[in-house]
């Protein structure tokens, strides 16, 4: 955290006036804790013994940084709330950024994804699922448990900008379900909210946990490097729904829960198999969030196709989805992997602006690959 406020640049400023209504609606409680971030403050003291650190909105002695200021609270870190009630990010001793996740004791997401983090498994170069770094138990409620993963950031943020990243994101996710499925456990929720990936190539000074795209401080935007040459790994994340099956049983299951609704089979009283479902679900991701998002991911959709199928027994194992994959990226332009993705969205004037950047950048043959396509 940027401690040398002096150089903050003047836009985080505010003139006497507005500074003495901050400070006023402070005394009055509009930026006090809400209630689930209470719950972490007097938490603190348990995850301090674990070997994390909260941030200094969640010290039991936290006073807002800006009292006494002229600094805007929305360019002070302290002021920045998390997002979701159940997680909070932490700094493990070492410096690593982490997400702590309240949990159930009996969760599927503990047992399933201690089993997918296991060390003869972590190692392992196909295995995308999130590592549980730790789990601990709630001084107070004994139903409850606290997992540590490795702080993520959405898959499509940043946003997608040459086909190569496109084609290493659907390498990876397919490679991650076969693992999954290998070690006879279904996702049954592998949407797009559950897939994550680490951004730490992407920003080499990091940036900050809650809002993502700024500097650690929270106050300076951040540019990030592209992933085209900086690659991410992507991961599998939330377990909570997936089961977990004995050698030797069959992978069928009966329930509706699950974000894509889209899944023709689901129900609560047909048994159904739960790895097609998966097949199904990461299917209509590729299809949803990236064939529909972008131009020029025609080849995809011959993929795209035989995972969706209405017929549950038309649709691939996540091998032969993983081969059928190889074979479409084995055909493709050897160039294609740096054309530019043009969204579908985009204005004319912003595909001539990013056809100028291309020639900026490369010359006469990214004016070809770049605008031309």
């Amino acid at each position: 955290m940027n401690e040398d406020r002096s150089q903050w640049p003047s836009f985080t400023r505010l003139p006497p006036a507005v500074v003495a209504r901050y400070e006023e609606a402070t005394r009055n409680g509009q930026y006090d804790l809400n209630r689930s971030e209470q719950v972490w403050r007097d938490l603190q003291p348990t995850i301090k013994e674990q070997g994390y650190q909260l941030r200094p909105r969640y010290q039991p002695d936290w006073i807002p940084s800006w009292l006494g200021t002229n600094l805007d609270p929305m360019f002070c870190e302290d002021a920045i709330r998390p997002i979701v009630p159940h997680v909070i990010d932490a700094n493990r001793t070492d410096g690593l950024v982490v997400s702590i996740k309240r949990v159930s004791k009996t969760s599927n997401e503990i047992t399933i994804g201690q089993s997918l983090s296991s060390m003869d498994l972590l190692w392992n170069p196909l295995n995308h699922c999130v590592p549980i770094l730790d789990v601990f138990a709630d001084p107070i409620e004994q139903d409850t448990s606290y997992i540590v993963m490795p702080h993520l950031r959405p898959f499509d943020d940043p946003e997608f900008c040459f086909i190569g990243e496109i084609i290493d994101f659907v390498g990876q996710t397919l490679q991650g379900i076969f693992f999954i499925h290998s070690n006879r456990v279904a996702h049954r929720d592998c949407t797009g909210l559950n897939i994550m990936m680490d951004g730490a190539p992407l920003y080499p000074e990091g940036f900050h946990p809650i809002r993502m795209n700024y500097s650690t401080d929270g106050v300076f935007e951040l540019k990030p490097l592209p992933r085209i040459d900086h690659p991410v790994r992507y991961y599998f994340i939330d377990f909570g729904l997936s089961t977990q099956f004995a050698p030797g049983d069959p992978p069928f299951v009966v329930g509706a829960k699950g974000r894509d609704q889209d899944v023709p089979e689901l129900s609560c009283d047909v048994p159904y198999n739960a790895y097609k479902v998966d097949i199904f679900t990461l299917g209509n991701l590729y299809r949803k969030e990236l064939f529909e998002k972008y131009y020029n991911l025609d080849f995809l959709v011959p993929l795209i196709e035989i995972m969706t199928q209405e017929d549950p027994n038309l649709r691939p194992s996540a091998s032969v989805a993983m081969a059928a994959f190889r074979r479409i990226h084995s055909k493709l332009d050897n160039n294609m992997s740096n054309w530019r993705l043009r969204s579908r969205n985009e204005s004319i004037s912003e595909r001539v602006f990013h056809g100028t950047v291309a020639v900026a950048k490369g010359g006469i043959n990214s004016l070809i690959r770049f605008v031309g396509q």
